[in-house]
């Protein structure tokens, strides 16, 4: 049984640090988002924003919001995963996921309380339903607009392989497990995805949680 971390940070200061920060940032990203916005315009068809609900804490659902980074016309495959070099996403939508910044309106996200500056990766609903007991513990807390497994993760990585380091994260959040995922996260950007991604069963993460037996064999 996975317990949530109980430190006054997961409990309590957590969240005021994200609306702090999110208000924060929204004001220094601002021209950023002006920017990107002129070039979804300018570049390719089809609205700004792509919405899609998804699976917040406790599996209550929410709309996350991002920069559309993929053709227009396209009708999203839920199930499918989309790499960098997926040929349907737009040139500027390729630059925008390499360095993340289709994901800035995520901030309002945060601000709102759908999502935490740190957390597991906000899921579609129909995977969450298909969660197991183990799976689930992924769901008691916030997800987060990057966290432990977006940091040590890329699109070839399996959902089982992220879980893991969700789970980990749920009993172990803390103010500087936080920080360290946020410093992590710049590194991504400037180095990219490919060049920091691990193995779970190769990081220290490993030793923080017992998997199931079958784990890999059962749709997650």
């Amino acid at each position: 049984m996975i317990h949530p971390s109980q430190t006054l940070w997961a409990c309590a200061l957590k969240r005021w640090f994200d609306i702090a920060a999110s208000l924060i940032l929204l004001v220094l990203v601002s021209p950023v988002l002006l920017i990107a916005v002129l070039l979804i315009k300018l570049t390719s068809a089809g609205p700004i924003l792509f919405t899609q609900d998804r699976a917040g804490k406790a599996g209550k659902p929410f709309r996350v919001l991002k920069l559309r980074t993929m053709r227009g016309n396209r009708k999203p495959d839920p199930k499918e995963l989309v790499p960098l070099d997926h040929p349907e996403i737009t040139s500027v939508g390729r630059v925008f996921r390499r360095l993340k910044i289709d994901e800035l309106p995520q901030l309002i996200n945060v601000l709102k309380g759908d999502m935490s500056l740190v957390g597991p990766r906000p899921t579609l609903l129909d995977q969450v339903a298909r969660y197991d007991a183990f799976r689930n513990h992924r769901l008691l807390l916030r997800p987060g607009a990057t966290g432990l497994a977006q940091v040590f993760c890329n699109a070839h990585v399996s959902w089982d392989e992220r879980i893991l380091f969700d789970v980990v994260y749920v009993s172990r959040c803390s103010f500087w497990l936080d920080m360290s995922i946020m410093f992590r996260t710049i590194f991504v950007l400037i180095l990219g995805e490919q060049r920091m991604t691990r193995p779970f069963s190769q990081t220290r993460y490993a030793r923080y949680v017992e998997i199931p037996e079958n784990y890999f064999d059962k749709a997650g």
